[in-house]
């Protein structure tokens, strides 16, 4: 038998199937939109050729959890990107996922069970939709952030937290003949440093894995780090934390 995980976030969302061993044998990721649950099922079963009577059980989770259809059981965010998180980097202790509209620290004990945890979810600073509304900005796609800011050679810092401000502040640099670089630069620094102030409200013990979409951004990831003074390792499929850990939350079940 098969088991699926559905993880309906924000800006993107994600399935995944595990077998009987827990071996991930299809993903899929989908941005967010009407109809998306339905979507994003019948693709990753489409994906292996599984039929849908060979699932056994569906667990869904992420803030849409509940607009998943048939499934048998909804588990909060915070439990599936645990588990998730340590089914990619076994050693995990603390988890950092930045979302497209919440940011989250998650501390666990040696067993993988959540000690304490820290949530940003009122405001879109330092999160994927500030760097969307950033490199909008700046005219360039999320992707070329990172090398955008390599080419810096000093940072340009952005003092507003709030995206509003942000943008606004970014604008204005760019008016005064700031360069794009450095500006980039100065963009990663303002968020690393928001969300290093969020993860030290919950104990730092490596491994420190990152998760979400934003653990693609190598640029971030390394700000974060230098912040934290911790090595930040990101797993091969970062944004399917969640869906996988509800994926081996069905599993578990039966």
């Amino acid at each position: 038998m098969k088991y699926l995980g559905v993880d309906i976030g924000s800006s993107a969302s994600k399935a995944v199937i595990v077998d009987n061993e827990g071996v991930v044998v299809a993903r899929w990721l989908k941005h967010t939109g009407v109809g998306v649950a339905t979507d994003v099922i019948e693709t990753v079963l489409a994906e292996t050729g599984t039929e849908a009577s060979e699932i056994a059980c569906t667990v869904a989770t992420g803030y849409g959890r509940k607009l998943v259809p048939g499934a048998d059981e909804e588990i909060a965010e915070l439990s599936c990107h645990a588990k998730g998180a340590r089914a990619l980097v076994p050693k995990t202790r603390t988890i950092i996922d930045i979302g497209g509209q919440d940011a989250k620290a998650i501390s666990l004990d040696g067993y993988g069970r959540i000690q304490s945890f820290a949530m940003n979810d009122k405001c879109a600073a330092g999160t994927g939709r500030f760097l969307e509304v950033m490199a909008h900005v700046l005219g360039v796609g999320t992707d070329a952030l990172p090398d955008l800011a390599a080419a810096s050679g000093t940072d340009i810092r952005i003092s507003n937290t709030c995206t509003v401000f942000a943008e606004s502040e970014v604008i204005s640099q760019l008016a005064g003949g700031g360069s794009k670089a450095d500006i980039a630069k100065g963009i990663h620094a303002s968020v690393a440093e928001r969300i290093a102030g969020l993860a030290k409200r919950v104990d730092i013990v490596p491994v420190v894995c990152m998760t979400g979409g934003s653990a693609n951004n190598s640029a971030l990831a390394a700000c974060i780090g230098k912040e934290l003074g911790a090595e930040i390792v990101v797993p091969e499929w970062p944004q399917m934390a969640g869906a996988l850990g509800a994926a081996l939350y069905a599993r578990a079940i039966l």
